[in-house]
């Protein structure tokens, strides 16, 4: 009995140490952003679930703590770590390089210019995925004029901006409208995804020239663009705002009280406010009376599969099969998209759907070139 007991203890002790660790480091924003850090988080616990992952992660206090946390997950000897976001580049390249048995990923970003055996840059298509957004607000725009918030001023962002613009341009051009594209941006510093306010003011300002469909990809601080949205509810048509589109392709969608309070019943002279998420699904967040069959202040939101690099990465290592280098997510393998779903189903129309999905196959397959800077 004693020799069960003892070889029981040893096989428990050899599933405990056969235990995939992982650590996630995150960026500026955390963990609970609703969008880029969440969406990762997202991921790594469905991994966690599926193959019986251990997770560790480290949340930074403030920009400067970035980094921090990835040299403590790989001296505990951590099968991976993965950073969330481009800050965290330098930490990985340099921890990847001390420790080569820990197998290390970054998203948004290539460590060791992807010459490391140990360390995987997870990278996307953002401006593929942020045309067909683009053309979506282009499409629906009452006032020919739509806004994109950028969060730091860096060149990741810059394909945001650049495939958003494309595809509203390409949306204006269509329907021979002489349409417009306000830019604004947070900030120069990683405290740029996580201000709000700053947002919000950027918001208003676009509103206030116009832009009645606003695309934030800030992280964190895109939630301020929602917040102002759902407060002002729709833009008035007088002064300098104008509708281009006389005719409301909202008619027909049931407006929920405070909205028809606040902006009246005749299409013809307000029409709503709407932004387009990012990264995660943000759709649901423009739902004002927990009814999605309502009016939803969420267009669309531009789908960043970082759950899916994040699960995938770490399926790798759980089935032994990590490669050191670079993997790249867009249209072709669903790395990139947009969201369509009970909350906004009724503002798309199906001629738009369907469009969107001859654009996607002629980006996909090279018929048709998005721009990755601005």
């Amino acid at each position: 009995m004693k020799r069960i007991v003892a070889l029981l203890a040893v096989l428990a002790l050899g599933l405990s140490l056969a235990q995939v660790r992982v650590g996630i480091a995150f960026d500026a924003g955390g963990k609970f952003d609703r969008s880029f850090n969440q969406s990762a988080w997202e991921g790594a616990q469905k991994a966690a679930k599926d193959f019986g992952v251990k997770l560790f992660d480290f949340e930074p206090a403030d920009p400067s703590q970035v980094g921090q946390g990835i040299r403590t997950f790989a001296e505990e000897g951590f099968d991976l770590v993965i950073g969330v976001g481009f800050a965290n580049e330098p930490a990985i390249t340099a921890t990847a390089k001390e420790f080569p048995k820990v197998n290390f990923a970054v998203i948004d970003a290539v460590p060791g210019e992807g010459k490391l055996p140990n360390a995987v840059g997870l990278v996307f298509r953002e401006h593929e995925g942020s045309f067909l957004v683009g053309y979506i607000a282009g499409k629906m725009s009452r006032t020919g004029v739509v806004g994109f918030i950028g969060g730091m001023d860096i060149p990741l962002i810059h394909k945001f901006e650049a495939g958003f613009r494309a595809g509203a341009e390409y949306a204006f051009k269509e329907d021979k409208i002489q349409g417009k594209v306000l830019v604004g941006y947070v900030g120069n510093t990683p405290a740029a995804w996580n201000d709000p306010a700053k947002a919000k003011e950027i918001a208003a300002s676009q509103v206030r020239q116009g832009a009645d469909i606003i695309y934030a990809a800030a992280g964190g601080s895109g939630l301020g663009l929602i917040d102002y949205v759902k407060q002002a509810k729709c833009l008035k048509e007088g002064g300098a705002i104008r509708f281009v589109r006389k005719a409301d392709p909202y008619a027909k969608v049931p407006k929920y009280a405070d909205y028809t309070k606040t902006c009246g019943t005749d299409g013809t002279k307000a029409t709503p406010l709407f932004f387009i998420g990012v990264d995660a699904n943000q759709n649901y967040l423009g739902d004002t009376d927990n009814n999605p069959n309502t009016l939803n202040h969420g267009l669309t939101s531009m789908m960043k599969r970082v759950d899916v690099a994040t699960y995938e990465v770490i399926k790798s290592v759980v089935q032994k099969a990590f490669k050191g280098g670079v993997r790249e997510f867009g249209l072709v393998n669903n790395g990139v998209g947009y969201a369509l779903d009970e909350y906004n189903k009724a503002l798309i129309p199906a001629a738009v759907v369907s469009k969107l999905e001859v654009l996607k196959q002629q980006i996909i397959k090279g018929q048709l070139k998005v721009p990755e800077k601005r």
